[in-house]
């Protein structure tokens, strides 16, 4: 809307209108969801509310869809369309816009839908799925190795246990939330920061959790590897390792699905994800429908990660049980 022209967009159609003259004018047919008046148009949007365009302003008129959009907005040409409609028009009926297949138009009409935002929301979502995993799985890279040094059963220096287990504690007494404000003031705001949180707390909880299932091995496993002569790495590799690496793996993919749950919590502050775009909607205070979307979407995400983690878990955990029956075994 300018001072010479509005346009009004609804039902896959553009009407512009012209407000030079000193009144509304509609150039063109008037499409029959549209009254025009001397001195206002009236653009019904059905579910939606209406619109009044008089000559200087544009009245808006929102009523809450509910989910009577949340496929397609106003501005789709399938919008208000019965499901069956919807189909035939997809799988059979003519193009509704030159050079792009029925079905082309309708994805693009979901993944851009204006009040939603769907491709958004799920990029979004996606982002804060990535960041916990990335953060998670270099924080494990990291902690790994510092682990072994940290064992006192296993490291060669009881100074440097006693440094690396201090390090553990330090990283994991920063809060995630003040990383992430750390990071974003440092890189801005966006999935970087969230990650590098991420990745620093992981430092501290994963080596802690890392060197204490190593302090907590049965010896005789490496025992029975050294006598056999073997340099410390292949005591390590072929001793320590068979017992502790399930360990290693389930407690990671504990700290994954919490990290999930993390991720959107810290977004809040700008470290990207769905929780930046969450606490977006929110701050604005008008699009609660949105939030509800998003939490929902959250919700399900946690569920699904929380659900896969456990099934991994327990398998581990069955191994493991395996493992030490089969040593007993040999014992």
């Amino acid at each position: 809307f300018d001072k010479t022209k509005a346009v009004i967009v609804a039902n896959g159609q553009t009407v512009p209108v012209s407000l030079a003259s000193g009144k509304p004018v509609i150039s063109g047919p008037v499409p029959d969801w549209i009254t025009a008046h001397d001195d206002e148009v009236v653009a019904r949007m059905g579910f939606v509310g209406e619109v009044r365009v008089t000559v200087d302003r544009v009245k808006v008129r929102k009523r809450f869809l509910g989910w009577a959009n949340f496929v397609f907005d106003t501005r789709s040409p399938f919008f208000g369309k019965p499901a069956g409609e919807v189909a035939a028009l997809i799988l059979s009926g003519p193009e509704l816009k030159p050079g792009t297949s029925n079905l082309a138009l309708a994805a693009d009409n979901i993944w851009n839908n204006a009040q939603w935002q769907h491709g958004d929301v799920w990029t979004k979502l996606l982002q804060t799925i990535v960041m916990a995993f990335l953060g998670t799985l270099l924080g494990g890279i990291v902690a790994f190795p510092l682990a072994f040094f940290a064992a006192r059963n296993i490291t060669p220096s009881g100074l440097l246990s006693q440094v690396l287990k201090r390090f553990f504690d330090f990283m994991r007494s920063v809060d995630m939330l003040i990383w992430a404000l750390f990071f974003t003031r440092a890189f801005g705001p966006g999935p970087l920061a969230g990650s590098a949180a991420i990745f620093f707390t992981e430092i501290g909880t994963l080596g802690k959790t890392y060197s204490e299932a190593l302090e907590n091995i049965d010896d005789k496993p490496r025992e029975g590897v050294q006598s056999t002569g073997a340099n410390g790495l292949l005591v390590q590799r072929y001793g320590v390792l068979p017992e502790v690496v399930p360990v290693f793996i389930s407690q990671t993919l504990y700290q994954w699905e919490s990290n999930t749950r993390g991720a959107t919590i810290i977004g809040a502050v700008g470290a990207g994800g769905i929780g930046l775009k969450l606490w977006e909607a929110m701050r604005t205070n008008s699009n609660w429908a949105n939030v509800f979307y998003m939490v929902l979407l959250t919700l399900a995400v946690v569920f699904i990660f929380d659900n896969i983690s456990n099934f991994l878990r327990r398998r581990l955990s069955r191994t493991l049980h395996d493992y030490n029956r089969l040593q007993a075994a040999r014992g």
